[in-house]
């Protein structure tokens, strides 16, 4: 338990950054997996549309560290090679 006011402080600021964290990073998971999905099932014009939602998500996370800038535009890279895979 911390015994100083500043590490106090810091657990509450740590709880607090950990739950916005968490929904950030759920926000992100749940945005992927509809495009995985409309890529799965073969939906081209769903998929490249699911993307346009999930790219300002992605990208949001990593500009606010919730993931690092490269992982979200690897993710984002993937993804659309994976769309532009399917047949029109």
């Amino acid at each position: 338990m911390p015994t100083h006011k500043s590490a106090e402080k810091r657990v509450r600021q740590t709880a607090r950054r950990t739950e916005v964290n968490r929904v950030r990073r759920s926000k992100i998971r749940s945005s992927v997996k509809k495009v995985e999905a409309a890529i799965a099932a073969g939906d081209r014009k769903a998929a490249q549309q699911a993307l346009r939602e999930a790219q300002p998500v992605l990208m949001s996370g990593a500009t606010k560290g919730t993931v690092t800038t490269k992982a979200a535009s690897r993710k984002v890279s993937r993804l659309s090679a994976r769309i532009k895979t399917i047949p029109a």
